[in-house]
């Protein structure tokens, strides 16, 4: 089972209907970089985070698991 992070990140994607391409564009890294958050095989520095909540409209607690809002 994945972290909580993998798990939403994975969920609010696909909740916005969001390509991995789209979003790694909007937040400067690359589609391969989306995918690994995506797998858990790597995490997000603190100002993709921030890009990342902006973009797909989320708070980082949310995706951090520390909320369930």
């Amino acid at each position: 089972m994945g972290t909580k992070f993998q798990l939403r990140f994975t969920e609010c994607l696909r909740y916005a209907e969001i390509k991995q391409t789209e979003l790694a564009r909007a937040v400067g890294v690359s589609k391969q970089c989306i995918s690994d958050y995506k797998a858990g095989k790597s995490q997000p520095s603190l100002d993709t985070l921030f890009l990342i909540c902006r973009y797909l409209d989320v708070s980082a607690d949310f995706l951090l698991g520390l909320t369930d809002r």
